[in-house]
């Protein structure tokens, strides 16, 4: 077991908490911010045990410069309209502007530092960095499960500098829901997998073919990897030729195990994908079988939405990672919303239905059915190597208990 936040002395001590602001900005303004949220109850809980709280985060890969657009300060004012109470922003994350702006901070007081990305030794966790970062605590927390899989100086080198290293309430969750389905799911245990690329989802699949998963489910590009190592024509539709092979073994190795393999049956097609502005989509639903050369798969269609929400009505434990079309084009979303409802039918049942991965957090809040879902996990590759088995170094890093 790690340190929680809750072991932790926090009166009158200067805590450094290790946040995941990494939220879309349009036009200067937070466009989701479930992170944010998600993080509230870390700050609020070492705001009234007394603490002096430094916020960190990174936003967007700016690569160790300067960016304006990738600047948290549209975050600060975000912020600090969900807390009701200002919080203070310093452009920078260390140096002399930092420790001033720490050295101000009263009992209750928040700060949030400027992108720790803008420095271009947090990607690569410069120990001198790390020193810089620690000098401005007395304890750190991590509360960034979306990063715990990255060593870099905020996650893992600055828990050599300090004395004590806990996790906060959010990554505690995180640990607890993910850590049970690695270990002990209630079975019938449901897998659904979506995305561009099967090669990214292969550790996952194989520790879950592993872990006595009762059935995987696959859409999204990735699905046409399958069918087309299958023998089916899928056109144009995205394809990893690569993995065709690989595609077959894990499909083999699946069903040797009892496991049902599920790919779409159906599924939303173009002629071709040149979006013109003003211009409708002109779509169609047809069988897999039934595609000709020419056509471009976009999403599942109908009937495996249906056969999918089947495979689902007896599962007690269901995980779901990835789109299971061009989600963010209309109406190719149509699939993806109709597995999100799924989930949630699922959850209303009693099923323990876990969705981790930017598009698929992104769908049940677009399906509305965000607050029917047991956990929302914050980590996209995170949650990946979590489930893949991998330690994460941002976990490994904070201290037992």
């Amino acid at each position: 077991m790690k340190l929680s936040v809750k072991d932790l002395q926090l009166q009158s001590q200067r805590v450094f908490i290790r946040v995941d602001f990494n939220v879309p900005i349009k036009d200067g303004k937070v466009g989701d911010d479930s992170r944010i949220k998600a993080s509230l109850p870390t700050i609020q809980y070492a705001i009234e045990h007394g603490a002096r709280v430094i916020l960190a985060s990174h936003l967007g890969r700016p690569k160790g410069q300067r960016v304006d657009k990738y600047s948290l300060r549209p975050v600060v004012e975000h912020l600090s309209q969900l807390m009701g109470k200002q919080i203070a922003f310093v452009e920078d994350c260390v140096g002399a502007p930092a420790e001033k702006a720490v050295a101000a901070l009263a009992d209750g007081d928040v700060l949030l530092l400027q992108n720790l990305r803008f420095r271009p030794e947090e990607e690569k966790n410069d120990d001198g960095f790390s020193q810089q970062l620690a000098s401005l605590c007395d304890v750190y927390v991590n509360d960034a499960f979306g990063t715990a899989h990255r060593a870099h100086a905020s996650t893992v080198g600055i828990t050599r500098h300090v004395s004590k290293a806990a996790a906060g309430f959010l990554m505690e969750k995180e640990l607890e829901y993910l850590g049970r389905v690695i270990t002990d799911p209630e079975h019938p245990f449901v897998a659904i997998l979506g995305g561009a690329k099967v090669s990214d989802k292969i550790p996952v699949i194989n520790a879950l073919i592993d872990r006595g998963v009762d059935k995987l489910l696959i859409g999204g590009a990735m699905a046409y990897t399958f069918l087309k190592a299958e023998g089916f024509t899928v056109g144009k539709s995205l394809v990893e030729d690569s993995m065709l092979q690989t595609a077959l073994e894990i499909k083999k190795r699946a069903e040797e195990k009892g496991i049902q393999f599920l790919v779409p049956t159906d599924h939303q097609v173009v002629d071709s994908y040149e979006p013109v502005k003003g211009e409708k989509i002109v779509t169609k639903t047809i069988p897999i079988e039934f595609t000709n050369i020419g056509l471009v798969g976009m999403d599942v269609g109908v009937e495996t939405v249906g056969h999918f929400a089947s495979a689902l009505a007896d599962a007690r434990t269901i995980i779901w990672n990835g789109p299971m079309g061009v989600f963010e084009e209309p109406p190719f979303d149509e699939g993806t919303v109709g597995v999100a409802k799924a989930v949630a039918e699922a959850a209303d049942r009693g099923a323990t239905v876990i969705v981790g991965g930017g598009d698929s957090v992104s769908a049940v809040s677009r399906a509305g059915v965000a607050d029917r879902i047991t956990h929302i996990s914050t980590g996209g590759g995170a949650t990946l190597e979590f489930l893949s088995g991998d330690e994460l170094p941002g976990v490994a890093a904070l201290s037992d208990k």
